[in-house]
């Protein structure tokens, strides 16, 4: 028996070692997401696979409506009569991404506030809210602190505020039953659905279940930052590689800093036994979820992200030659080609 383990453990030393320059990259890729790699390379599963194999939970209300705040703000939040439910955020991870960066591609290209917000009603329709409540602050469980501590973000410039007060950002319409004294708090909901959703994900932190709530709402102009910042880093990782030979290095360096500026905190995991062995991520946000999913995704050595030729927006390939999103691209873009090549040829004649 003993000579039989000995026989198993040098061939697996063996494939080990045919493997180590594979398992390089990813290590090389991964940063701060080494024990993540590891997880997933002790049961041979490529990037690809990571998310297919994995699970996660997340609330969205199936109506949705756009109001205005008394300081005229503009906030998406769900409706007096809309009713949550529970779906996995992971199962269509690609879709997921895609959509979140093609609307920030729309915000850049300086698109109509109504195509903005038609966008944001159909993603968050589909998602549910980013959950940016519990995404800026340093902890999820902000709720326990004697006050919100924030690191540098786009929309609040304070370092720490009051708690009452970065609610406020959250709920500018309905107030919540929640108080708050020093570190004490306490928040109660009278709403059946709320009680079913706090019985069913009773893991979650206080803050992430408040942001469940109906009353809760998130900022048109946040949400097109995040957007817009999903997008450019996107374009960055792309022209950075296609223009490189055409870069000087201190257009290089601008494009290397943009990206350093790209992360966040990692989740925490944990398996449990379904059908089989299967990976929970225990998301504190949707915001955090898509960029963690976004950056596998972005460092993939297989990674099957492009930018369509026609119409400039992101799409996953389902082939290595692929140029176009769709047929409709691909054939709008010759018949453009083709006009342009006949003026051209006019032009020359006259």
């Amino acid at each position: 028996m003993v000579r039989k383990i000995a026989r198993e453990q040098s061939k697996l030393e063996t494939k080990q070692d045919k493997n180590n320059a594979n398992d390089k990259k990813l290590f090389e890729n991964a940063h701060g997401h080494d024990i993540i790699v590891i997880v997933f390379l002790k049961k041979g599963i490529t990037m690809k696979d990571i998310f297919q194999n994995s699970s996660s939970n997340w609330v969205r209300y199936n109506k949705y409506e756009w109001r205005t705040s008394a300081d005229g703000k503009c906030y998406i939040t769900p409706a007096a009569d809309a009713k949550p439910s529970i779906y996995n955020p992971i199962k269509d991870y690609e879709k997921l991404v895609l959509t979140a960066i093609n609307i920030g591609t729309t915000a850049m290209n300086k698109a109509s506030e109504s195509e903005l917000k038609e966008a944001i009603m159909g993603f968050v329709s589909e998602y549910g809210m980013l959950g940016l409540m519990t995404a800026l602050p340093t902890t999820p469980d902000f709720i326990t602190y004697e006050a919100v501590y924030l690191p540098k973000n786009h929309f609040i410039k304070e370092e720490n505020i009051s708690t009452e007060r970065y609610l406020s950002y959250f709920f500018p319409f309905d107030k919540i039953d929640f108080r708050k004294k020093c570190s004490e708090s306490s928040w109660s909901t009278d709403s059946p659905e709320m009680m079913a959703l706090i019985m069913t994900m009773k893991n979650k932190p206080q803050a992430v279940m408040m942001s469940f709530q109906r009353e809760y709402a998130e900022s048109y102009d946040w949400l097109i930052e995040v957007f817009r910042d999903w997008a450019f880093t996107f374009f960055s990782s792309f022209l950075y590689y296609q223009d490189y030979d055409k870069l000087d290095e201190n257009e290089r360096s601008l494009y290397r800093q943009g990206m350093a500026a790209f992360g966040g905190v990692a989740p925490t995991y944990h398996i449990e036994l379904r059908d089989r062995p299967t990976l929970i991520w225990d998301f504190n946000s949707l915001l955090l979820c898509i960029q963690m999913m976004f950056s596998f995704m972005l460092t993939d050595d297989d990674s099957s992200l492009k930018v369509c030729k026609h119409c400039g927006k992101a799409f996953a390939a389902t082939r290595a030659n692929m140029e176009f999103c769709s047929p409709q691209c691909k054939n709008q873009y010759n018949v453009y080609k083709s006009r342009a090549k006949k003026n051209n040829t006019l032009a020359q004649e006259d």
